[in-house]
């Protein structure tokens, strides 16, 4: 289960100042599971531990011998094959992620036991140990370094062609396998280490289109932050216009709550957010005729008007249908509270007449504050907001016939802004804010809290 959390995108791996203050937003956190799901792919099920291990070639293995026990000489000892490799992943809070492999090592050679030779079979059960931590962040990147490798050797089994095997071979390859798979596992697991994270990192620094209006470039916000319980990451980006024009918004880093039992947890700010609902919401002035084949609740609309308009204006009471143009006004902002989202939205109502003989008369110009609830789901990998009206207010800017009182005119406005331009901006969300594939982690079954 991953959470999302309306905040700002974080996969945290390194502190944050107790000082930096917590920005409204929205995360999302992932299960341990996924996590380990993406690693074992990268790294055992694709094949790339076992062709970094195909080229091991263990020292050959020499033993005097002694008074009952003849020399002993094993060379050509090299991997044959990993057998069962199984990964799990642990957080290390405050130095990052502890990734451990378990496995058995098929190793095969030629074994000179006194004037016998003969093929050598061993199986040494293997587990492998290293931390990865994130440092130097710097313009949205950072190195991922491992560290702290530690191997432990358990069971080994021997097996000699001829079925016999002296106690001193067995000692001999315990010992000398101790002595020397360490130092060459730990190197082959810091190169194929260094391999996935180049190709993780990636999706920490993506492009991606949203439509037809623009860009977003995600990057990292600050140094990753992991706690005991989950790993987080903050995500900032560039949102930028299809022409180039980059919008701005405050890129200040966040600071997530801790969420337990998720591993890793994203956050979008509400900056960040607003930004590309900038980018989305480029919608022009729409202009309607006032008819019921547009609005169903027009023949209402159009005897409140009418009961407002002055008797003597000829003009207003011909047979020239009435229109309604709707301008967005400002900036849509959205605003995040405990589990609730709403978006404020400013926008210009004018009714006016076209007679055929004659200019454009006005009969109200009028603005609508609008506070627009949010719902947040996630839907192939874009974060989806869809909005409802849950309040408007209602100004009169002017009127060309005398209009002054608009207090009967409010539930009109109200029905036709939900029947009109509801259904356009909800057209220009559907497409949804396109979020990267952090860690090539799939965003499925995520958990939304604001």
């Amino acid at each position: 289960m991953m959470m999302l959390k309306l905040f700002g995108i974080i996969f945290f791996c390194g502190l944050l100042s107790p000082s930096q203050e917590v920005l409204s937003g929205l995360s999302c956190a992932v299960s341990p599971g996924a996590m380990q799901n993406v690693l074992s792919e990268a790294i055992l099920r694709n094949g790339l531990l076992q062709q970094h291990l195909q080229g091991l070639v263990l020292p050959n293995i020499m033993s005097e011998g002694g008074l009952l026990n003849s020399p002993t000489s094993i060379t050509g000892l090299h991997l044959v094959k990993c057998r069962l490799p199984k990964l799990s992943v642990a957080l290390l809070s405050g130095i990052g992620v502890q990734i451990t492999i378990a496995a058995k090592l098929e190793l095969s050679g030629n074994c000179l036991v006194g004037l016998l030779s003969q093929l050598i079979d061993i199986l040494v059960d293997v587990s492998i140990t290293a931390n990865i931590k994130c440092t130097n962040f710097e313009s949205g990147t950072v190195q991922v370094i491992t560290e702290d490798c530690l191997c432990v050797l358990g069971a080994v089994k021997i097996e000699l062609l001829s079925g016999l095997l002296s106690i001193s071979v067995n000692e001999v390859v315990l010992n000398q396998l101790t002595a020397t798979l360490p130092a060459l596992l730990c190197p082959v697991l810091d190169i194929v280490l260094n391999l996935v994270n180049i190709q993780l990192l990636g999706t920490l620094n993506a492009v991606v289109p949203v439509g037809t209006a623009g860009t977003i470039h995600y990057q990292l916000a600050s140094l990753p932050f992991t706690s005991g319980s989950f790993l987080g990451m903050d995500l900032d980006g560039v949102v930028k216009q299809v022409e180039g024009s980059i919008i701005p918004h405050d890129s200040s880093p966040s600071v997530l709550p801790p969420l337990l039992d998720k591993l890793l947890v994203l956050g979008l700010r509400q900056s960040f957010l607003n930004a590309i609902l900038f980018l989305l919401l480029q919608i022009p002035p729409q202009t309607f005729t006032c008819t019921p084949e547009v609005f169903p609740s027009a023949s209402h609309f159009h005897e409140a008007i009418m009961t407002l308009v002055p008797a003597g204006c000829s003009t207003c009471h011909g047979t020239s249908p009435l229109s309604l143009k709707l301008t967005l006004s400002g900036n849509p902002l959205i605003l995040l509270e405990e589990n609730k989202a709403t978006v404020d939205l400013s926008v210009l109502l004018q009714v006016f007449v076209k007679p055929l003989d004659g200019p454009v008369l006005n009969l109200l110009l009028l603005r609508a504050d609008l506070g627009l609830n949010v719902q947040v789901s996630i839907v192939g990998g874009r974060l989806v907001l869809g909005l409802s009206l849950g309040s408007a207010a209602f100004s009169l800017e002017s009127s060309d016939v005398g209009i002054s009182d608009i207090s009967n005119l409010k539930p009109h406005f109200s029905d036709l802004l939900v029947e009109t331009l509801l259904p356009i901006i909800n057209g220009a969300l559907r497409v949804g804010i396109p979020l990267p594939k952090l860690l090539g982690i799939p965003l499925l079954g995520v958990e939304i809290q604001i």
